[in-house]
């Protein structure tokens, strides 16, 4: 294991253990509070809860200006509708913040407001610091790659805030965290697939759960049947491949897809 990735994995452990905050997006939405799970109670009403994962969303703007929040969250609300939402944020997280004194996870400058990110864990943002930092290896760092994809994919638990799936605001890291992961899956299968064929077949199993459209994961997954021996299976991949681009798409798999499979007919 390379010195690099010990030391964003440790930091990110070190960072989970000195923050209060812990905030769980993905598959479900839970914010941990000093060990103790929030309950809608603590929130006082959804509006606070839509505006905190809209600055989850959107943690990496260094502001977001209230009429922006307040135009892309809920069209019509008032300003006394932000404040009141804004204030139920900041007694779930701080309830007992001396009256006065500034709040501590949710900064403001002037009328623009963002995420304290150096007092709150987020998992996908430390997933995504660990699949840059992997994506950044070198050809001689292969198991400084594994251990950080390994690292990120360990907290995919689901679909990023499944709660909010028809609200646009959410959509768009909603999409971004899908791609980042399904990379994440697909790149570590890559790695392995010559040692561990069957830790492949069973990442992108996984990945194709996530967009049972990505080619990319049959590609992999027929060649780790080949590695194991299983020219059946390989084949059998391959025609879910072609089914299902066909049943949503109408179309046939990409050229690297048919060359593959026609050179694993020829054995």
């Amino acid at each position: 294991m390379g010195q690099k990735d010990i030391t964003v994995i440790t930091a990110s452990t070190e960072h989970k253990t000195q923050c209060q905050i812990h905030v769980y997006t993905l598959g479900s939405f839970t914010v941990v509070r000093d060990g103790i799970s929030l309950s809608t109670k603590d929130w006082g009403r959804d509006k606070s809860i839509q505006l905190m994962q809209f600055l989850i969303s959107n943690r990496s703007r260094s502001g977001l200006h209230k009429d922006q929040i307040i135009d892309r969250l809920w069209g019509e609300a008032s300003d006394r509708d932000f404040k009141v939402a804004m204030h139920g944020i900041n007694k779930a997280l701080e309830p007992n913040r001396p009256n006065r004194s500034e709040p501590s996870y949710i900064l403001r400058n002037g009328i623009s407001y963002h995420l304290n990110l150096d007092k709150i864990w987020i998992d996908i943002q430390e997933a995504e610091q660990f699949i840059i930092a992997a994506n950044q290896c070198n050809d001689q760092d292969t198991k400084q790659c594994i251990a950080l994809y390994r690292a990120a994919i360990a907290l995919y638990e689901g679909t990023y805030l499944p709660n909010r799936l028809y609200e646009d605001w959410s959509a768009e890291e909603r999409e971004r965290m899908q791609v980042l992961f399904i990379g994440a899956y697909t790149d570590l299968a890559s790695l392995i697939i010559d040692a561990q064929p069957m830790e492949a077949i069973r990442l992108m199993q996984t990945a194709l759960q996530i967009d049972p459209l990505w080619e990319e994961a049959y590609r992999i997954q027929i060649q780790a049947y080949i590695n194991r021996g299983n020219r059946p299976m390989a084949i059998k991949t391959y025609d879910a491949c072609v089914t299902t681009l066909d049943r949503e798409y109408g179309i046939a798999p990409l050229p690297q897809t048919t060359s593959l499979i026609q050179r694993i007919k020829q054995l």
